[in-house]
């Protein structure tokens, strides 16, 4: 069955594991939240402190959300930058947007990974 754009969007809306989470119908461990914006723990962290920051709304990537709501993409970075600072990475941290299937974005839903509590190489990869 060949889908048009909008029925696409719709789809990949209805199936989106992170607005599940935004929703509150999928239990994470919500570690903030605002109206529009909510930071949770990854379940596959990749360091000591691994959480994402996402927003409510669904945006495939950064870059759509930034063309859709700029302002929102601030939230959300701002929220990243505060999940950073009280869980105490006053050593370091790294805000990761994977964008694509050749960034290794696996799910579909902009967000954004903070990590820290230990020494991050670089290139991550």
């Amino acid at each position: 069955m060949q889908l048009d754009a909008g029925q696409w969007e719709t789809d990949e809306v209805t199936n989106c594991l992170f607005c599940s989470i935004a929703a509150g119908e999928i239990p994470a461990t919500i570690v903030a939240e605002t109206d529009r914006v909510v930071v949770f723990a990854d379940i596959n962290p990749q360091a000591p402190i691994h959480v994402l920051a996402i927003p409510r709304d669904h945006h495939k990537d950064f870059a759509a959300l930034v063309e859709a709501d700029p302002q929102l993409a601030v939230e959300v970075m701002a929220a990243a930058t505060n999940a950073a600072q009280e869980a105490g990475l006053d050593d370091g941290y790294r805000i990761v947007f994977n964008t694509g299937n050749n960034a290794g974005q696996t799910v579909h839903h902009v967000h954004a990974h903070v990590l820290g509590g230990r020494p991050l190489t670089w290139p991550p990869g």
